[in-house]
């Protein structure tokens, strides 16, 4: 019972060679609760793993030969994790308490909480949208969440600890979600195993955000999401709810076009008013290509 492993890290990781170690260093040295941790590298080429290796060999490292997304590097992960509890971390972000402790002590008191978030900060300071007590849609989705234990939706994947157990009796993450929406989908398939969302507001992150996504234009970033949401729709809502949530999404990015049109030569902040333009077409390319062409 001694060596028995408390709590398991598990790190996906995907060109973070410059973070990494950040992240890995605000853990590896908590020496308050029996420990493990993983790093699932989502084959890097910017020479994370031979970083990762070198530097730190008490890690596990995952080495994979592509890019499996954060959902499958973490059930990767999961078949060997040892840890009564999993605290999963994204790659970009800082773990600020020294102790394992407001973790494991928040999860021990609430048996009925099958995972949990921290709060995250950004390096400035300001907050991050790191939870919330409504899943993306579901304002159209009157009658059908209905019995759901607990207040709180989802919380972030960026710092989430869940119990081993609840993961593996839910099935871990659903791999369909490749980077967006695995944590709305497995927070809601927690709650409808019987377990609650919990937010653990004595432990702390700094979270960059987006770090392995830099250099991908803000539309296709909007492309991705968006797919993700419907891949969630499409999950756990009736399809016309989905009806309803696509109509809603057209009428407004088309609003927000004609808006952009009309005063685009009186913004001061030409590039926001660009980007947002972007967003809106994104959203109406993905609506009329790709989910209403599925769809038919």
């Amino acid at each position: 019972m001694d060596n028995q492993v408390e709590i398991s890290v598990v790190i996906v990781s995907y060109n973070s060679c410059g973070v990494v170690g950040t992240c890995i260093d605000s853990v590896i040295d908590i020496d308050d609760a029996k420990k493990e941790v993983f790093v699932v590298d989502n084959a890097s080429t910017d020479g994370s793993t031979g970083y990762i290796s070198k530097k730190y060999p008490s890690v596990n490292l995952i080495a994979n030969e592509k890019n499996m997304g954060f959902a499958a590097a973490v059930n990767l992960a999961l078949e060997s994790c040892k840890g009564g509890y999993l605290f999963l971390l994204h790659p970009d972000a800082e773990f600020l308490p020294s102790s394992f402790r407001p973790l494991i002590s928040f999860m021990d008191a609430r048996p009925h909480v099958g995972l949990a978030g921290l709060k995250i900060f950004n390096p400035d300071g300001t907050g991050q949208e790191s939870f919330s007590s409504e899943y993306p849609g579901q304002k159209y989705a009157k009658g059908e969440l209905l019995g759901l234990n607990g207040s709180l939706a989802w919380v972030l994947s960026a710092g989430m600890v869940v119990r081993a157990d609840v993961m593996r009796q839910v099935g871990g993450f659903d791999e369909d979600f490749f980077i967006h929406g695995g944590d709305w989908d497995l927070c809601l398939r927690v709650r409808k195993a019987g377990y609650g969302i919990g937010l653990i507001e004595a432990a702390t992150l700094v979270h960059i955000g987006g770090q392995g996504e830099r250099q991908v234009l803000t539309a296709d970033s909007w492309k991705r999401r968006l797919v993700a949401e419907y891949a969630f729709y499409g999950k756990h809502y009736r399809p016309e709810t989905v009806e309803k949530i696509t109509r809603s999404y057209l009428m407004e990015a088309g609003r927000q076009i004609l808006k952009l049109r009309l005063f685009a030569p009186f913004y001061r902040d030409r590039k926001d008013s660009a980007e947002k333009y972007a967003r809106c077409q994104a959203i109406r390319h993905v609506l009329k290509n790709d989910i209403l062409k599925k769809d038919t």
